[in-house]
C-alpha cells in the first residue's frame, strides 16, 4: 500500500457505531480529492458495518455502508474506524473475525479509538502504536506488551494507528505522497488548508504527513511561489524578498514542509499545469508559458516524469473516460 505506484488501490473500511463524522471524512475525503484532481481512479473503497446496517455516526447522520462485515480471505487494506463507546464493538464475534482477518490483509489499521479494537484483537502485540491523547495513558497501561509512541499517527509494518481526524487526514496524505508523490500529496492538501486572520493573511501551510503549521517566513516563500509559477524566482531572489538568506530559507522550507523548495515550486506549478491540461483545451506551448517552463518538450518531460504520463495521454485518457 504504501510502495510508489499508479495502480487503483482497493481499501476496505469498517466503521462501528458513534464514529465521528469527521473521522470518516478525514479517510475519505483525500482519496475522493486524489481521485479528482489526478484524473484517474486511484483509490476505491468499500464501507462496512458489523451488522450490514447504516452506521450511526456521533452527530446522528447515518453512513451509507455496502454490507455487512464478514471477511474471508481478502487481501486488501482494512481501515477500522470507532470513536465513541467501543468497548459496545469489542464482541468475541468481531475480534475473532480481525484476527482471521488480518492474516491476508496487506495492511490494517486503527484509526482514533479503532486501536483499541485492534489490541482486543492481539493485533497490535509488539508493535509501536498510538492513540489518542485522552487515551494515551489509559491505553499504555491496558497494553503494556504494545510500544505506545506520543505520535500523530504510527506507520510500523503491517500496521497503522492514527491518534484521531486530523491526525488521520495527515495519515492520508503521507499514503498518498508515497504512492503518488509529493505533487498530488501537496495539491490535496491544499483544499483543506484555510487562511486565518490572526496570521495576517499568511496562508496555512501543511508539511505533508505532519500538518504543522508552517514558519512564516516559509508561509511569505510560498505564496510568493504561488504569484510567480508562470515566471518561477531563483532562491536567492525569493529569499531576498522573505528577508533572509538562501541557505536559512532552505533549510527553514526542509524542516518546515519536508522538501526543499525547488521541489515544492516544482509541484505548485505542475499541479497548476495539470490542472489546465484536464480542465482546458489550451495548447501544451501555452501552458507551458503560463506555468514557468522554457519550452513545450521541458514541460512535457517534468509532466511525464512526476504523473507518469505525458500531457497528450492524459488529455486522451479522459476524452476515452468520459
Amino acid at each position: 500500500m504504501l510502495d510508489p505506484s499508479s495502480d487503483t488501490l482497493d481499501i476496505d473500511i469498517l466503521v462501528l457505531p458513534e464514529t465521528n463524522l469527521i473521522l470518516v471524512a478525514s479517510l475519505i475525503e483525500p482519496l475522493r480529492a486524489a481521485n479528482r484532481i489526478s484524473g484517474q481512479d486511484l483509490y476505491r473503497w468499500r464501507i462496512f458495518s458489523p451488522d450490514g446496517a447504516p452506521v450511526e455516526t456521533r452527530s446522528r447522520i447515518p453512513v451509507p455502508v455496502d454490507g455487512v462485515f464478514r471477511p474471508e480471505k481478502e487481501t486488501q487494506p482494512l481501515f477500522v474506524l470507532s470513536s465513541y463507546q467501543w468497548q459496545m464493538s469489542a464482541t468475541p464475534l468481531l475480534r475473532r473475525q480481525l484476527s482471521q482477518t488480518a492474516r491476508y490483509r496487506s495492511m490494517v489499521a486503527g484509526i482514533e479509538s479503532g486501536n483499541w479494537l485492534l489490541a482486543e484483537a492481539s493485533l497490535l502485540d509488539g508493535h509501536s502504536a498510538t492513540a489518542h491523547w485522552e487515551d494515551m495513558e489509559d491505553f499504555a497501561s491496558a497494553y503494556p506488551h504494545i510500544g505506545v509512541v506520543r505520535a500523530r499517527y504510527v506507520i510500523d509494518g503491517k500496521r497503522i494507528t492514527t491518534g484521531g481526524s486530523l491526525p488521520t487526514l495527515e495519515l492520508m496524505l503521507e499514503i498518498i505522497r508515497r504512492r503518488q508523490g509529493y505533487s498530488l500529496a501537496l495539491e490535496v492538501s491544499r483544499q483543506f488548508i484555510y487562511e486565518h486572520e490572526r496570521t495576517g493573511g499568511l496562508l496555512q501551510v501543511p508539511a505533508l504527513g505532519t500538518m504543522r503549521v508552517a514558519d512564516q517566513r516559509v508561509s511569505q516563500a510560498v505564496r510568493l511561489m504561488e504569484e510567480t509559477v508562470d515566471a518561477p524566482l531563483t532562491l536567492a531572489r525569493l529569499a531576498r524578498r522573505v528577508g533572509i538568506s538562501a541557505r536559512h530559507l532552505q533549510e527553514l522550507f526542509q524542516e518546515t514542509m519536508g522538501v526543499a523548495p525547488h521541489r515544492h515550486y516544482l509541484a505548485l506549478r505542475l499541479n497548476a499545469a495539470r490542472r489546465k491540461v484536464i480542465e482546458t483545451k489550451t495548447e501544451f506551448a501555452d501552458i507551458a508559458a503560463l506555468t514557468g517552463f522554457n519550452s513545450s518538450s521541458a514541460f512535457s518531460r517534468s509532466y511525464r516524469a512526476h504523473y507518469r504520463e505525458s500531457p497528450t495521454e492524459t488529455r486522451r485518457r479522459l476524452r476515452a473516460k468520459g
